[in-house]
């Protein structure tokens, strides 16, 4: 299961807070999956990695504003009996500069809300994570950065890491965090 992390709603697409959900829509698409389906408080859809694939590939996008997301994500995880080692979370980081991506195996949350309700309310630190860099908030306070827009220069640098993000998790599906890592930090 791939669960990016972001905000629902239409006032935050296209925000640097929401750079998890673009992941996951980046997947979607490349991978041909509907992630229009709703529940758990999410929207998701169920794939393959590829054709004639036996393994099984959720895409989970939670609807809960990000800080919140722990719930949602270990309810689907809880139904779909999917175990912490085959869970991938996507998010944003400000301590990243913007376009890069870091894969950690597990670890504290950082810092960011989200990830730590995910870790909270799965009980462990021990899920492998893809931050993707939003860099430094400058003189905004870091709830206004994160829910702004990227400059042109950002975005172009982000969707670059959308795509780099997209390509590391099918890495990560494939062949495992460690590959993952090793192949992708940059």
């Amino acid at each position: 299961m791939i669960a990016g992390l972001g905000n629902p709603g239409p006032e935050y697409v296209g925000t640097r807070h929401n750079v998890g959900f673009r992941v996951i829509d980046s997947l979607a698409s490349a991978l041909k999956i509907d992630v229009g389906k709703k529940k758990f408080g999410a929207c998701f859809g169920l794939g393959r990695i590829q054709a004639g694939s036996n393994e099984k590939l959720i895409l989970l996008k939670p609807q809960q504003f990000i800080n919140r997301s722990g719930q949602v994500v270990a309810t689907a995880a809880g139904f779909y009996r999917v175990g912490v080692d085959k869970l991938f979370v996507v998010t944003d980081d400000m301590a990243l500069e913007p376009g890069s991506i870091r894969i950690r195996a597990k670890g504290s949350a950082g810092g960011h809300k989200g990830l730590a309700d995910v870790i909270e309310k799965l009980g462990t630190e021990d899920v492998a994570r893809l931050r993707i860099g939003i860099g430094q908030c400058g003189e905004d306070t870091a709830y206004d950065y994160v829910l702004d827009k990227p400059t042109e220069a950002e975005g172009k640098l982000l969707d670059e890491a959308i795509e780099m993000a997209r390509e590391a998790v099918i890495c990560w599906v494939k062949y495992g965090v460690e590959k993952a890592m090793n192949d992708f930090n940059n």
